[in-house]
């Protein structure tokens, strides 16, 4: 079967899923495999839940005509997202990629929020930012589409590359550049190339980038790019900086809109970048100011990212979605700064970080001792493997059980740590 027919099947079943625990009747199942699982193995039951067609890469004992058989599901799925993608080209709709070490999915958030207060927008569920979530997520955009914004994950060089040869993206931006998946990058050079695999495509292909001027290593990044679109604290077509954070972030608007104050439900400063990409991509495609202010004010973060909840009489900033170098010392800072008694630390291990991660927890531990705090507890990986003067805990489960006996009263926490530490369970009941 070729991609043209099997796009026609697709037209007719436009929902696309690779796992029969989400799937409904009438979706197109693609049987993906990974180290743990093999989606050929579903393909069957697939289709007696109510799939339409199952498309499988290896021979199956069945006579049912609605398995397609194909050389590879997940090349089948890439390349099927890249000809419907290609189907918008003539009605020059654009496709905005955002990536970047810290940030990338808030700002993603905040951007689709605003231009959805205007346009009919298409965007990343979650942080579906991999080979199999992004051209699931080009699958997922119907032909009523005005604006589509698509998040990029990556965590070796060629990632971004090979995500923009099917997204084929006419806008994007690069959040930052920062210490995260060192072990994958190599170096922070490395991370700087990968990233910037995303303005590569721009470059070649006429389109537009969106930089934060306060990080000066974007003018050599963005060079020679058609249109580069600035925001920042001094520089940009939009520029802002904080008006207070404490705990939510203000900005006091300096130039490019007729704004003059926004009050967001984030935390902390570092996520002033973020807002102010989000600003400069409403005023590039001209939304309403009005819609861009009450898109941002009403945006509530989720999923463990700059959320500040209340718990048992204490007020939580639960920012563990994820944590490398680079956003662990920018929300330690915050923290550090924040008007507040009874301060508590509780942070969990960096990963992916290879010969540089002990050199990296030790540089928080060193970070941590400038600031008065009430009690630091480390949990987890390295900082296990490093001396230092805190409560140690192996295991988010570990610090779940500290919370629960400490009986905690009008405390401020920091809980932050990266992904594969979950340490979200500090709160669970």
């Amino acid at each position: 079967m070729n991609i043209d027919q099997l796009y026609s099947i697709y037209k007719d079943n436009p929902s696309v899923q690779t796992d029969t625990r989400k799937l409904q009747r009438g979706d197109l199942f693609f049987a993906l495999k990974g180290p743990s699982f093999n989606g050929n193995q579903f393909a069957l039951k697939a289709l007696e839940i109510g799939a339409a067609w199952s498309v499988i890469d290896e021979d199956i004992p069945s006579t049912d005509k609605r398995l397609i058989r194909v050389a590879d599901a997940l090349a089948t799925l890439q390349e099927l997202a890249k000809y419907h993608r290609s189907q918008f080209s003539n009605r020059k709709i654009p496709f905005i990629a955002i990536t970047g070490s810290n940030g990338k999915t808030t700002t993603k958030e905040l951007v689709s929020a605003v231009l959805s207060s205007h346009y009919k927008t298409y965007t990343t569920k979650g942080n579906l930012n991999n080979h199999i979530g992004i051209p699931l997520t080009l699958l997922s955009v119907r032909e009523d589409a005005e604006m589509a914004v698509i998040e990029m994950g990556a965590n070796h060089l060629g990632e971004i590359k090979d995500y923009c040869s099917y997204t084929l993206p006419t806008h994007g931006v690069i959040t930052n550049c920062g210490k995260a998946h060192l072990e994958g990058f190599g170096s922070m050079e490395g991370v700087r190339k990968g990233k910037g695999e995303l303005f590569d495509f721009l470059r070649a292909n006429n389109g537009t980038a969106f930089i934060n001027t306060d990080e000066k290593y974007f003018e050599d990044m963005s060079k020679n790019i058609a249109h580069v679109i600035g925001y920042g604290t001094d520089k940009g077509e939009v520029t802002g900086v904080v008006k207070t954070s404490d705990p939510f972030l203000e900005l006091r608007m300096k130039s490019g809109m007729g704004l003059s104050l926004i009050q967001t439900h984030l935390v902390g400063q570092y996520n002033l970048p973020n807002v102010l990409c989000a600003l400069a991509f409403g005023k590039y495609f001209n939304v309403p100011e009005e819609k861009i202010k009450k898109a941002i004010e009403d945006y509530f973060p989720s999923n463990s990212r700059s959320q500040l909840i209340e718990k048992d009489g204490n007020q939580v900033i639960m920012d563990a979605y994820n944590a490398n170098p680079s956003s662990m010392v920018a929300a330690i800072e915050n923290f550090g700064d924040l008007i507040a008694e009874n301060k508590i630390v509780i942070l969990g291990a960096m990963m992916e970080l290879g010969e540089s991660s002990i050199a990296e927890h030790e540089a928080l531990i060193a970070l941590l001792q400038k600031y008065k705090w009430n009690k630091v507890i480390l949990v987890g990986g390295d900082f296990g493997k490093i001396t230092h003067p805190y409560i140690y805990l192996k295991t988010s489960e570990d610090a779940k059980k500290w919370f629960q006996q400490a009986h905690l009263k009008g405390a401020h926490l920091l809980i932050k740590g990266s992904r594969s530490m979950q340490m979200e369970k500090v709160l669970e009941a």
